[in-house]
């Protein structure tokens, strides 16, 4: 059992970056990869604060694109730890972009990103437990237990699928497909 708690607050990191024309896409909107360049960097560097480890991308769980960013705007990344298992983190992120000459703030992007703590010689290091200290912290937590609940539900769900036989997938009326063989 963990001995040692850490805050919520404690592993609070943000960075803030000017988007650039050399980010953009071929729509001329901020490109998604570099964003998840950056989303990849702050969940290390959380993880890695909270953890006191170097820290692994495991997985990433969510990235919900909801407004493009603009070349000119400043992207700001607000990042805490969510939920902790033995060697695992929950990493949360919020994106916003501000119009630096109107100041009108909008809320981009969210994320979560699972990180696994590694000790000197690459193995999984114990992290510590989590401090829950306001509504916001409970609610980032439960919002963790409901994330992680549906995840083993799809994936309780996929497993009930044989992915080795084609009727088996068409018949699951999951997929929008039609096999027309030559």
């Amino acid at each position: 059992m963990n001995t040692i708690f850490k805050t919520v607050s404690s592993s609070h990191i943000s960075i803030s970056q000017l988007m650039l024309p050399s980010h953009t896409n071929f729509s001329g909107k901020i490109h998604g990869g570099f964003i998840l360049s950056l989303l990849d960097q702050i969940a290390f560097a959380c993880a890695s604060k909270f953890s006191g480890n170097y820290c692994v991308t495991a997985s990433v769980d969510t990235v919900n694109f909801l407004k493009p960013i603009e070349v000119g705007e400043l992207v700001t990344m607000k990042a805490s730890v969510n939920y902790v298992g033995k060697s695992s983190m929950i990493i949360g992120i919020r994106v916003e972009a501000e119009n630096i000459q109107t100041g009108v703030i909008k809320h981009c992007n969210s994320s979560y990103f699972t990180m696994v703590s590694k000790d000197k010689d690459g193995k999984n290091a114990r992290v510590p437990g989590l401090l829950l200290s306001n509504p916001d912290d409970v609610r980032r937590f439960k919002d963790s237990l409901k994330h992680i609940a549906l995840k083993k539900q799809r994936d309780s769900e996929n497993n009930s699928i044989d992915f080795e036989s084609i009727e088996s997938i068409l018949n699951s009326n999951l997929y929008n497909v039609k096999v027309v063989l030559g």
